[in-house]
C-alpha cells in the first residue's frame, strides 16, 4: 500500500526549530506526502519551501484546546491562508459540545469553513479521546452540517490519540459527506493499515518516513 499519499507529515511541538521545519518540508517533497502540518508561525516558510512540490501546507487553528473565540479562529484562518496555507485543521469548542450547546459548536465550525473556502479545505478536530461515542457522533454531524471537508480525531496534545474504534464511528457517521483524518499514535505501517481499514482518508503523524519507506 502507498501510505505516502495519506500522510500529513507533522511537527506541532512548540520547540520545533527552523531547521526541523526545513527537513520536514524536504521529506514531504521527497516522499510525496499529502501535506506538512505545522504551527501557524511556520506556514509562510513552509509554503515557500514547498512551492514547487505537490505537498500542501496544513496548519492548526484554535490549537490545541479549541476554547478560543470564533472571531479569533476566523482571523487565524484568514491569516494562515494569506500566508500560504492550503489546509486548515481547527479544534472545536469541546466544552460547548459537552454542554450540548450545539448551535455554538456548529456556528464556530461554519465560520471557519466560510473563511477558508474555497481557498483551503477544513478538517475539524473533535478530540475524540475526551468524548463519549454519542458526543463523537454529534460532533461529526455538526461538522457535516457546517460543510467541513474532514473530521479529525485528535490534536495529539490531549489524553489520547486516534483509535480504530473512533475512526470507524466517525466514518460511519459522516459517510460520503466528509473525509476522516486519524491523528495521534499512528507510528507504524500496521497502525496505518488499521486506521485506513476503519475509514481513515488521511493520517496525521510524525512517523511519515517509517510509513513511506519499503
Amino acid at each position: 500500500m502507498n501510505f505516502a499519499k495519506y500522510v500529513d507529515h507533522t511537527i506541532l511541538k512548540p520547540e520545533a526549530t527552523k531547521k526541523q521545519i526545513k527537513l520536514l518540508c524536504e521529506e514531504a517533497a521527497k516522499f510525496n506526502f499529502a501535506s506538512v502540518c505545522v504551527n501557524p508561525y511556520w506556514v509562510s516558510y513552509s509554503a515557500e519551501l514547498l512551492k514547487d512540490s505537490d505537498a500542501k501546507v496544513c496548519t492548526v487553528i484554535g490549537f490545541p484546546l479549541g476554547a478560543n473565540t470564533t472571531a479569533t479562529k476566523v482571523f487565524e484562518t484568514i491569516n494562515a491562508i494569506e500566508n500560504g496555507a492550503d489546509e486548515i485543521d481547527m479544534v472545536i469548542n469541546i466544552g460547548a459540545l459537552k454542554d450540548k450547546d450545539y448551535d455554538t459548536v456548529e456556528k464556530d465550525i461554519a465560520a471557519v469553513v466560510e473563511a477558508a473556502h474555497p481557498e483551503a479545505i477544513v478538517k475539524v478536530i473533535i478530540e475524540s479521546c475526551l468524548l463519549t461515542d454519542k458526543e463523537i457522533v454529534k460532533a461529526c454531524e455538526l461538522s457535516v452540517a457546517a460543510k467541513a471537508d474532514f473530521v479529525k480525531t485528535s490534536t495529539g496534545f490531549s489524553t489520547g490519540g486516534a483509535t480504530p474504534e473512533a475512526v470507524k464511528l466517525m466514518k460511519e457517521t459522516v459517510g460520503d459527506n466528509a473525509l476522516v483524518k486519524a491523528s495521534g499514535g499512528v507510528r507504524s505501517k500496521e497502525d496505518a493499515e488499521i486506521m485506513i481499514k476503519n475509514g481513515a482518508d488521511r493520517l496525521g503523524t510524525s512517523s511519515g518516513i517509517v510509513l513511506a519507506q519499503d
